[in-house]
């Protein structure tokens, strides 16, 4: 009943707000032709006082008297010039603008509020029983701000409860909520005791707050969660990834090798584990990059063992021709095969690590042809090429 009280109020107020603007332009209106008809009706009756008196002829009377009578027509809305001549000052004809206000009018009061309701009886649901906030809460079923909002109420009356703060943690993750994440997470370590998974849902929260880099922080609280449990690949990826940031990078090439081997070869994480080797094997010595294993999927020109091996009784000046070899190998492929991303990453560098930014720079032109700028992987290579010095700006723009 509530409902339908409501409904009728707001109904009532949104039709005297479309009212109004009717009310006021139709009153306007009457007391505007009101008072240009008294002046018409003036100058009719000044008109016949003055052929009475001989000052106008009866030709020029009657021509003013059908002019006078044309123009008071126009305001009076009856039938003739003459009729009009006749109308007394009171108000009393029913003038065409004032129907149109009152057929708006009348439009407004019963048409719209009757097709609202007949819309909402076809597409709504009246016989649904209310549903205040506290009922909802307490019966959220999949929708997570009620999910939340239960969790967060519980644990305003209750806030040692680690159980609460455990549940929360991830589904403010979920939600963008960092910030609350990372509270939520300390405060479930502190009820509940450090576990492998929620220092390292602390830890991750802490480095997307900071955009990506492994803060101290964060890599204190990922070797904690290595501890706890040392099968840990979501900890070993950002403990290396911190190595690579700190510019360690024969450190970091050592611990994302690591992490490969200890991995299966199908495993999810191979693909972004792969590039991080390239990319901190790049300016290595051939016998110090990665080699690709037998009877694995070896990287778009990567050297096998068979080149490292052949490369240790080579001269400095050989060691480098079969080097440019490589490179120049590996961009023929490309041009073959254009869809390899990482080999696009790896000729890039390769190129500027050789000394040569013109070729590294036409190399990162043709790559973004296949991976444009506006994806990911071209925004990598861009990045990639910034990280080595090349001039990029010409070719974002």
């Amino acid at each position: 009943m509530l409902f339908w009280i409501l409904s009728a109020l707001l109904t009532v107020a949104v039709a005297v707000l479309l009212l109004l603007p009717l009310m006021r332009a139709g009153a306007r209106t009457h007391g505007d032709d009101e008072g240009e008809a008294a002046v018409y009706r003036d100058q009719l009756r000044e008109l016949e006082r003055d052929k009475a008196g001989g000052l106008i002829s009866a030709e020029d009377a009657a021509y003013a008297r059908a002019e006078i009578g044309r123009r008071l027509l126009a305001v009076s809305g009856v039938e003739n010039a003459a009729d009009a001549a006749e109308v007394g000052p009171e108000p009393g004809a029913i003038q065409v603008k004032h129907k149109a206000y009152l057929l708006s009018q009348a439009f407004i009061i019963l048409c719209l509020p009757a097709v609202g309701l007949y819309l909402y009886l076809l597409t709504g649901s009246p016989g649904t029983p209310a549903a205040p906030l506290a009922a909802r809460i307490e019966n959220p079923g999949d929708d997570v701000t009620l999910l939340i909002a239960k969790v967060e109420r519980h644990l305003a009356t209750s806030p040692e409860d680690g159980a609460g703060w455990d549940v929360l943690a991830p589904v403010y993750v979920r939600v963008g909520r960092l910030a609350d994440a990372e509270l939520a997470y300390r405060n479930a370590i502190r009820l509940l005791g450090p576990s492998a998974d929620r220092m390292n849902g602390l830890a991750e929260t802490l480095v997307t707050l900071n955009d990506g880099i492994v803060t101290e922080d964060a890599r204190q609280a990922f070797e904690a969660s290595v501890k706890l449990q040392p099968d840990n690949p979501r900890a070993d990826y950002y403990l290396a990834l911190a190595l690579e940031q700190a510019g360690r990078k024969a450190d970091a090439l050592v611990a994302f090798q690591n992490i490969a081997k200890a991995s299966p070869p199908t495993a999810p994480w191979m693909d972004l584990i792969n590039r991080h080797i390239e990319a901190n094997s790049v300016g290595m010595p051939l016998a110090d990059a990665p080699v690709a294993e037998v009877g694995s999927a070896k990287p778009l020109g990567a050297p096998t063992a068979e080149d490292v091996a052949a490369a240790q009784g080579m001269s400095e000046g050989d060691r480098s021709a079969m080097i440019r070899g490589m490179v120049d190998s590996l961009d023929a492929k490309l041009k073959e095969d254009p869809n390899n991303f990482e080999g696009w990453m790896r000729l890039v560098r390769s190129h500027a690590m050789l000394k040569q930014p013109d070729r590294a720079v036409e190399a990162l032109k043709e790559g973004l042809k296949t991976f444009p700028a506006s994806g990911a992987e071209g925004q990598q290579l861009i990045a990639a090429a910034r990280d080595l010095g090349l001039a990029v700006e010409e070719i974002v723009q």
